[in-house]
């Protein structure tokens, strides 16, 4: 389900981004991505998202980062070793899958994430999640 088909679009407090890309929704404390049908995202995009990400939280941000994958594209997930080295501003991940397909693929970008990846069959599953990182508690 799209984030703004969700209940939780007027509920939550956000602001959305677009880029080429995607739509990004950016609240207190994380992001939900969605990402276009049939895109490749690479460094050049991770790159384009990160600078966006810091003009708005600032360059001291820690967020978490949903990928609700309502349309399929691919990404190198070897990638994520790289933006954690460059950026590291990322503390915790959950991807909302909605087939096999996309399951499998968020398996193996598990194998490479450095920090806490979920794997959700829902954008409620993921954002009931999220709210509750003890990195994200006062």
């Amino acid at each position: 389900m799209f984030f703004e088909k969700s209940n939780y679009f007027n509920l939550l407090k956000h602001h959305k981004i677009t880029l080429y890309f995607g739509d990004f929704y950016l609240l207190e404390n994380f992001i939900i991505a969605e990402f276009n049908e049939g895109i490749h995202f690479d460094w050049d995009k991770i790159q384009e998202l990160a600078t966006e990400l810091i003009r708005h939280y600032g360059y001291e941000l820690k967020i978490g980062f949903i990928s609700n994958r309502v349309n399929s594209y691919s990404t190198d997930p070897r990638l994520w070793t790289k933006f954690n080295q460059e950026f590291g501003f990322i503390v915790a991940s959950a991807i909302v899958v909605y087939d096999d397909i996309s399951y499998m693929n968020a398996t193996l970008e598990k194998q490479f994430s450095e920090n806490s990846l979920k794997r959700c069959s829902s954008l409620e599953e993921a954002l009931h999640w999220m709210q509750n990182l003890k990195e994200f508690k006062s």
